[in-house]
């Protein structure tokens, strides 16, 4: 599966977000986008899920145009600034709600998708009373838990502590290993190291392919 962006634009408020944009990627990998807040990351994972219209240009997954023959990506997992969850539910009550959506996984599968971040599906707290770190947990959960062919990762590992890191680590080489096309983007400089297989750097909207920080 390949997931394609040819010469895409995007400007708001007659700012630049997005200029020109071509990627190619493919399943099996793990992209790493680099780039200070602002630079266009969050829109470029906006634009290339289908969340955000684009101004010119095309994306395709496979043969398929995205707001042509499909609204956005039909099997993608995501994780954006500020997640919307309900502060009065527990995880697991957010989590099935989510999945009633496209009734593809039972809830077994989505207590197994919480146990795998570290978190108890059994566990009678919502929302509201989660640490930051256990916020961020179930966000990866809700991300993963369908098993999609693409995943957008945006700053996953903020706001966890060093077990939660590296739990979240072995998640992405996981999914990168089922199969799925990972989009990766963070200021941690070891999660670009360790993960991506390919790095771009965006900045003012210009991305370009990069070379992989070793120190």
């Amino acid at each position: 599966m390949k997931l394609i962006a040819k010469d895409v634009c995007k400007s708001i408020r007659k700012k630049t977000i997005l200029s020109n944009i071509n990627l190619e990627l493919e399943s099996g990998t793990v992209y790493g986008f680099v780039g200070r807040n602002g630079s266009g990351k969050t829109m470029l994972f906006r634009a290339l899920s289908g969340l955000m219209k684009i101004d010119s240009g095309s994306i395709f997954l496979d043969d398929k145009e995205l707001h042509k023959d499909m609204p956005f990506l039909p099997s993608m997992g995501i994780i954006l600034e500020n997640a919307g969850l309900y502060p009065e539910y527990t995880g697991m009550k957010n989590l099935k709600l989510l999945a009633n959506i496209n009734k593809k996984i039972t809830d077994e599968q989505i207590a197994d998708a919480i146990t795998r971040v570290g978190l108890d599906p059994k566990d009678k707290r919502t929302f509201r009373k989660y640490s930051l770190g256990m916020k961020q947990r179930i966000v990866i959960a809700q991300a993963i838990m369908e098993k999609p062919d693409v995943i957008f990762l945006d700053e996953p590992t903020n706001g966890l502590d060093e077990d939660g890191i590296e739990d979240v680590r072995n998640i992405i080489t996981e999914e990168k290993e089922r199969g799925a096309l990972i989009l990766l983007a963070s200021h941690n400089k070891e999660d670009i190291r360790l993960l991506a297989d390919k790095v771009f750097y965006i900045s003012n909207g210009v991305l370009k392919e990069g070379i992989i920080d070793e120190s």
